[in-house]
């Protein structure tokens, strides 16, 4: 969701703004999204005062600021491969304990191709089957927990 609001506050015309992002769930694909879609700093809403008087610091003189957990946490993200949109929705099905036939009916989709799909995915998590790869994805915050 905040990649998408700050995506939207930079496609404006003139002068680009300098977005610090509040948040309380900060989860890998939401720091990568906001940093990617142009946010100079992201802190969760738990922040120190002093943290968010050196963000907002730093993002008025054009730099940028991310809290050492918070960089933590984007390294991790970092050192995995991306998955893509459609291994991402891929992943919410079988979080809900989708077949890859069901699966493959809701994206029109060949069964096969949802196989493919979910070998990449247990490959970028390094997971050995699905269940780990969905924990694995939601301790990261690419699935949500339902």
């Amino acid at each position: 969701m905040g990649g998408k609001f700050v995506t939207e506050l930079m496609s404006r015309r003139g002068s680009k703004p300098r977005i610090i992002v509040m948040t309380v769930y900060e989860t890998e694909a939401d720091i990568r999204q906001a940093l990617k879609a142009g946010a100079k700093a992201f802190l969760i809403k738990a922040a120190r005062p002093q943290q968010i008087r050196e963000a907002v610091r730093r993002v008025a003189k054009g730099e940028s600021f991310l809290p050492p957990e918070i960089g933590f946490k984007l390294a991790e993200s970092m050192s995995h491969p991306e998955l893509s949109n459609r291994e991402t929705e891929i992943l919410r099905y079988l979080a809900r304990g989708r077949s890859n036939k069901e699966i493959g009916r809701a994206l029109f989709i060949s069964e096969g191709t949802v196989k493919h799909h979910v070998k990449s995915i247990l490959r970028k998590l390094d997971a050995i089957g699905r269940s780990e790869a969905i924990a694995i994805a939601t301790r990261r915050g690419l699935v949500r927990a339902s």
